[in-house]
């Protein structure tokens, strides 16, 4: 898939997860086989008005490219400055934020607010195309009621506007991120607009995902929740798509694939940090396994990477003696 000039490997995108796809993470789902990953969403404010914490968010390795980062904001010049400085970042593609449900964004006019001001929607959206080179694309939900109306105004908007790609999310704002999602609306996106749409909601497994693009035809697959914990599901669906096997991750993968996350963090965030985060995040990744609440616990209170590695180590052991035949 291309999005403009730029080349997807394959047809699977990381979803921004606010909080979770920083980094890290991304690098996580890039060597698991994930063709273009994307930020957490971050402050338009929070980059023109130079807040470090928010800047940081904007780091990159040329090893998780092509990447995308994705802003969110409701003023049209201060949007297009943030862009500015999003590329010059480094960003291979930038990404707007027009699904974002949360009050405190909701109510500064940001994020699903949006979708209910086409003209805001097409002030912001010209401005960014006119100050950046590198692609701009979108991510939009059904809007705020669930005909989907609004999703098909805001992506012909976009259309008109120069926008690249769309990411779908066929939930309505009130939905959150519960119930169904509705695929039939990125079908009629993908119906109306002739650039290429990616279909978000309620792919849970790499046959979810073809079954996504079967029913829509969506050019590409966007996985969130999914991922965490769970990296691997991007190979998985490359694979899948392509009619070649597929296969859970093998008890080694799932260790070492934790082990390169807390290294990741720790390398990134410096190493009480990364501790500090890991406590509730390597749990991310023993769901379904045995004895899992013991090791939950033995990690709440790591302080050290050794430490943890450690912990993680022993437990292999243990898992892998289980399933040694005798």
């Amino acid at each position: 898939m291309k999005i403009d000039s730029i080349l997807i490997d394959n047809n699977t995108v990381l979803a921004p997860l606010a909080g979770i796809t920083n980094l890290p993470f991304r690098l996580i789902a890039k060597r698991a086989g994930c063709g273009l990953v994307c930020s957490e969403m971050v402050s338009a404010n929070g980059i023109v008005y130079g807040s470090k914490k928010t800047l940081g968010m904007l780091d990159s390795l040329s090893e998780e490219r092509p990447v995308s980062f994705q802003i969110f904001g409701s003023d049209p010049l201060i949007m297009a400055e943030a862009a500015v400085i999003v590329e010059s970042s480094g960003a291979d593609i930038i990404d707007i934020n027009f699904g974002c449900s949360v009050k405190k964004v909701v109510k500064t006019g940001a994020g699903v607010a949006l979708m209910k001001e086409p003209g805001r929607t097409e002030a912001i959206l010209m401005a960014i195309k006119k100050c950046v080179k590198i692609p701009v694309t979108i991510k939009i939900r059904t809007g705020w009621e669930k005909t989907g109306e609004q999703a098909l105004k805001t992506a012909k908007i976009a259309e008109h506007c120069g926008i690249d790609a769309i990411a779908v999310h066929p939930r309505t704002a009130s939905q959150g991120f519960r119930g169904l999602a509705d695929w039939s609306v990125i079908s009629r996106v993908k119906q109306n607009v002739s650039i290429p749409v990616i279909g978000n909601g309620d792919i849970l497994t790499a046959y979810d995902a073809v079954s996504m693009q079967s029913q829509t035809g969506c050019d590409a697959v966007m996985i969130g929740r999914a991922a965490i914990g769970n990296p691997w599901i991007f190979e998985q669906i490359r694979a899948l798509m392509s009619k070649e096997p597929i296969a859970p991750a093998s008890l080694a993968q799932r260790f070492d694939g934790m082990k390169g996350y807390l290294k990741a963090n720790a390398e990134y965030f410096g190493e009480k940090q990364a501790c500090f985060m890991m406590r509730s995040r390597l749990g991310w990744f023993v769901k379904g396994l045995d004895s899992n609440a013991k090791f939950r616990e033995s990690v709440k209170h790591i302080t050290s990477e050794q430490e943890a590695i450690d912990i993680i180590n022993s437990y292999y052991d243990f898992l892998n003696t289980k399933t040694v035949i005798p």
